[in-house]
């Protein structure tokens, strides 16, 4: 009886999934090292892949490292979710990466799904995530 109850439910809950949901099959990992040039631009770098945005929605990563209590997200590249593995890199320029110095850091990297609303965003979802510790390296 209990076993039938919960097909019962595992049944709804899979046909009652909005129409818009997104596929699950997203991934994403922070690489061990992050550099930071002579001028105080920052490079972080990974992997992800992932299958697509729901209709209506569109694909972003987002990199944050953090060290000595500061905190700097960047942005990375153009998102392309076809199911293959690919690599992304986050590159902040000097001017906004001040914090940041050669050592130990953390780094966050997040595969987030923006749901659109018209040309506006509604919301934004983390669809995947990995955060590493990870040595900054001087660039010369």
């Amino acid at each position: 009886m209990a076993l039938a109850a919960l097909s019962a439910l595992a049944a709804t809950t899979v046909f009652t999934a909005p129409a818009g949901a997104t596929v699950f099959n997203q991934g994403i990992s922070v690489h061990p090292e992050a550099h930071i040039a002579e001028d105080g631009a920052v490079t972080l770098s990974g992997s992800y892949h992932c299958e697509g945005a729901s209709p209506t929605g569109a694909m972003q990563i987002k990199a944050t490292v953090e060290q000595d209590g500061s905190r700097l997200s960047i942005g990375g590249e153009q998102v392309v979710c076809d199911g293959t593995e690919r690599r992304w890199v986050a590159h902040a320029p000097g001017f906004a990466s001040g914090s940041v110095h050669p050592g130990r850091a953390t780094v966050t990297g997040e595969l987030q799904e923006i749901r659109l609303s018209g040309l506006m965003p509604k919301s934004v979802t983390t669809l995947a995530q990995d955060t590493r510790d990870v040595e900054v390296h001087a660039e010369n």
